[in-house]
């Protein structure tokens, strides 16, 4: 058997599995999908982090989840994901070589920077990119 022909939400009522998506996409972490995009958004006020990753990284697959859980419980910081390998002008600019590779910006500009797939690590950029918000 496959993974593809297990369905955990089979089990569920119509509006239930609708109810059941509908809060996954809403506690998803948006994707940037555009230079333009990307650039507005690193260029408010608010303080921004954003997580380069790679679709064949087993690394990102794997710590995105943690990212995931710290945008809910940082609210005062804006939480994104760009696609490296879709959106190569970026990582070349920044110089992402490593994935996952987590970026805290504040009005344009790189605070901190994180490579790497450590859950603690992670955290601990979170943590202290949130003492900068006034």
């Amino acid at each position: 058997m496959n993974c593809e022909s297990i369905n955990p939400l089979e089990s569920l009522s119509v509006s239930a599995r609708q109810s059941f998506r509908s809060i996954i996409d809403i506690a998803m972490v948006e994707a940037i999908t555009s230079y333009e995009e990307f650039r507005q958004f690193i260029n408010s006020e608010e303080l921004a982090i954003v997580d380069f990753y790679a679709d064949w990284c087993g690394a990102c697959q794997r710590i995105s989840p943690v990212f995931e859980t710290l945008s809910k419980k940082f609210g005062t910081i804006k939480f994104r994901k760009v696609n490296a390998e879709e959106q190569k002008q970026l990582s070349q600019e920044l110089g992402i070589r490593v994935f996952p590779t987590f970026v805290v910006f504040q009005k344009g500009e790189i605070i901190r920077l994180k490579a790497g797939p450590n859950p603690i690590e992670l955290q601990t950029l979170v943590q202290n990119a949130s003492s900068l918000v006034a």
